[in-house]
């Protein structure tokens, strides 16, 4: 199963930055295992949520010109606190460095002023017909449901203008 872990984009900065915000529900699926008792958001997928983050920035800044965007690496994580279901991870990541195939972003995911966590991370972009030409059509796919899905989150929203 793959996780949606974001709700809305609220600003992006193409080639720059991007905000997004998570509403934790109780309605989680996997809040049901982790913990039946003491239900919180798992680390794992809060890092997760700063990789949509930077995957959207990504897709944005190049005009969606791949169809897979994967993260490389994951530095220097740490998590600072629950997120449990009622609260809102808003989540902050910057382009550190910018590639061809490869870009480096810091991020920090908070619930209003409180951090709950704060990563470096690398992310690789690029084609499957790269690879084998005979899958074009699938990169054409998968590039298509990324632009619709980017209209639902917001992303094609005024980009942010600073401050």
């Amino acid at each position: 199963m793959k996780f949606v872990l974001l709700d809305r984009i609220t600003s992006i900065r193409p080639g720059e930055s991007i905000c997004a915000e998570k509403a934790l529900s109780l309605a989680e699926e996997y809040l049901a295992d982790h913990f039946p008792t003491f239900p919180v958001m798992p680390g794992v997928l809060m890092l997760e949520a700063l990789v949509q983050s930077a995957s959207w920035l990504m897709r944005a800044s190049t005009d969606f010109a791949h169809s897979v965007v994967v993260l490389a690496e994951a530095r220097n994580v740490t998590y600072k606190s629950f997120v449990a279901p009622g609260r809102v991870l808003g989540l902050e990541v910057q382009a550190v460095e910018k590639g061809e195939s490869e870009w480096r972003f810091k991020g920090r995911g908070a619930c209003g002023p409180q951090e709950m966590v704060r990563a470096q991370f690398r992310m690789r972009q690029y084609n499957l017909a790269d690879r084998n030409p005979a899958w074009a059509e699938v990169d054409a796919d998968l590039i298509r449901r990324a632009r619709a899905s980017f209209r639902l989150l917001g992303g094609l929203a005024k980009p942010d203008s600073g401050g």
